[in-house]
């Protein structure tokens, strides 16, 4: 028969349980730390209103009131009635407005990177978070806003004899009147806020 030899278990010396267990959990903390790093930046979205029926979608023009806030609390701009093309306002801006409802108000904050990265946009300095409150009004498809602008640019010609362009304001009648004269804005998050020729940060 084999004769089994024992050795007995040395007791761990005091203390120093704890420090693995500090080990153990540095490398934990490490890990969880470079998980959280590697998460994309998200809009935060929080409702204030809840909306009802359907959300608008990347090829939509969204009627919205509106007010833009830094993180000191100045507010750099701020519209009743503004209509803006998803795809023509910065990366934040259209994710939020992607997730909202039609007669919804929502608190919205977009992180700089989102937003205008490390530029100056007008009032808002280089990297900056900014906050909004958002009521989505109304949203359109955009192509069949372009459709009844050229419909009504074509009227408006027929009723001049063809004489003259198009009086001003006419091409901005969609989304029952809310755009004030003039063309879809396509660099707008909001307009006043962009520094003079520059488009949105994509």
């Amino acid at each position: 028969m084999t004769e089994i030899t024992r050795v007995p278990l040395q007791p761990i010396a005091k203390g120093s349980l704890s420090k693995m267990w500090l080990g153990v959990l540095a490398v934990v903390l490490a890990a969880c730390g470079i998980a959280w790093a590697a998460l994309p930046v998200a809009v935060s979205i929080k409702t204030l209103i809840p909306g009802t029926g359907a959300s608008p979608t990347l090829d939509d023009v969204a009627l919205i009131k509106y007010k833009g806030t830094l993180p000191d609390g100045k507010v750099f701009d701020e519209q009743e009635r503004a209509a803006f093309p998803l795809q023509g306002v910065v990366p934040g801006f259209t994710k939020a407005l992607l997730q909202m409802q039609k007669g919804g108000k929502y608190k919205v904050l977009i992180p700089s990177s989102l937003a205008y990265g490390d530029k100056q946009a007008g009032p808002i300095p280089p990297n900056t978070d900014l906050t909004f409150e958002i009521e989505l009004i109304d949203f359109r498809n955009r192509a069949e806003i372009e459709q009844q602008q050229a419909m009504m640019q074509q009227l408006q010609q027929q009723e001049h004899g063809g004489r003259g362009a198009p009086q001003p304001g006419a091409e901005g009648q969609m989304l029952g009147g809310a755009m004030p004269g003039g063309p879809m804005s396509e660099g707008a998050m909001p307009e006043s806020a962009m520094p003079q020729g520059a488009g949105p940060a994509q």
